[in-house]
C-alpha cells in the first residue's frame, strides 16, 4: 500500500467552504480521477483520506494537510497534477509527496507544531495596529473567551503567541480590499497548544488588551503550518522528512 501526503490551499471565496465541503469536493475528484484508492472495512466502507487540523471556515490558508493511501502505486506529482485538474479554482492540490515507510498519520500531526497566520485589518492604521501589538506583547496572560459546545470557555491567548508583528499593507495589493482606507497587517505565528488558539482569539486578546476593534470582520490566511524553528521563529515545511526519506531510499544503493 502506498500513502501520499498532499498540501492543498482555500483561496478566494472558496476560503468560506467548511471542512465537510472540502471533503465531499475531494472525495469526488478521487472518484473522477480514477484514482485507486484504499478503503476502509466495515458495512459503509469509506476512501482512506487523513486529515490534518485544518483551518477554521471562513480563513483562506496555503498549507492545509490529508493523507491518502493507494492501492497501487502511483507517481506523486502525477497524481497532484490528476487530482487538482478535478478540484474547483481555488481548493488547488499543490505539492504532493510519497510517506515514509516508518511514518504515520498520527507522526505527522505531531509535526505540525506551529502555524503562521496573516491578518488583514481594513480600517486599521498601522500605528493602531503597533500599539495594540505592543500592548498585547507585553502582558503575561490574556484571558479571552470562547463559545464551545459546552458552554463558554475561558483561556490564556498569549501564551500560545510564539511572534507577533504588524505592518502597513501593500498600497499596490488591493486584493478584494473593500475600501480605500488604512489597512494593518498583523503576522502571528502561533503554537498549537491545547486548547487551541485561533487567530480570532488574538484578535480578542487585542480588543481586550488595546481596544482595538477593526470596523470590518478581520481577512485571515494560514501561510504555512508545521515543526517550529525556535531559534529563527519560523515554521518550517512539514513533508521535508519525507521528501528526504524518498530521496535516500531512490539514491543509488538505497531500499527503492
Amino acid at each position: 500500500m502506498q500513502r501520499v501526503r498532499l498540501r492543498y490551499t482555500k483561496r478566494g471565496r472558496l476560503r468560506f467552504t467548511s471542512h465537510r465541503d472540502f471533503q465531499r469536493a475531494f472525495e469526488r475528484a478521487l472518484r473522477r480521477a480514477g484514482v485507486p484508492m484504499a478503503y476502509s472495512a466495515g458495512f459503509t466502507p469509506h476512501p482512506k483520506v487523513s486529515y490534518a487540523n485544518a483551518a477554521p471556515t471562513g480563513t483562506g490558508s496555503e498549507a492545509e494537510y490529508l493523507e491518502i493511501a493507494l492501492t497501487e502505486r502511483r507517481d506523486p506529482e502525477v497524481l497532484r497534477d490528476l487530482l487538482d485538474d478535478f478540484m474547483p479554482d481555488g481548493l488547488d492540490i499543490v505539492d504532493a509527496v510519497e510517506t515514509a515507510t516508518s511514518a504515520s498519520a498520527s507522526d505527522f500531526a505531531h509535526r505540525l507544531e506551529a502555524s503562521t497566520w496573516e491578518i488583514r485589518l481594513d480600517g486599521v492604521t498601522p500605528q493602531e495596529a503597533e500599539r495594540a501589538v505592543a500592548a498585547f506583547l507585553a502582558a503575561e496572560t490574556v484571558e479571552v473567551q470562547r463559545q464551545t459546545k459546552k458552554g463558554i470557555r475561558t483561556f490564556d491567548a498569549r501564551a500560545a503567541v510564539a511572534s507577533l508583528t504588524s505592518a502597513e499593507a501593500d498600497p499596490q495589493d488591493r486584493g478584494d480590499r473593500p475600501g480605500e482606507g488604512p489597512c494593518a497587517i498583523l503576522r502571528l505565528v502561533v503554537r498549537h497548544l491545547t486548547p487551541v488558539v485561533r487567530p480570532d482569539d488574538v484578535l480578542s486578546g487585542l480588543r481586550a488588551t488595546a481596544d482595538l476593534a477593526p470596523p470590518v470582520a478581520a481577512a485571515v490566511t494560514r501561510l504555512a503550518q508545521g515543526p517550529l524553528d525556535t531559534e529563527s521563529g519560523t515554521v518550517t515545511d512539514p513533508l521535508a522528512p519525507d521528501r528526504d526519506a524518498t530521496a535516500v531510499a531512490t539514491a543509488p544503493g538505497g531500499s527503492a
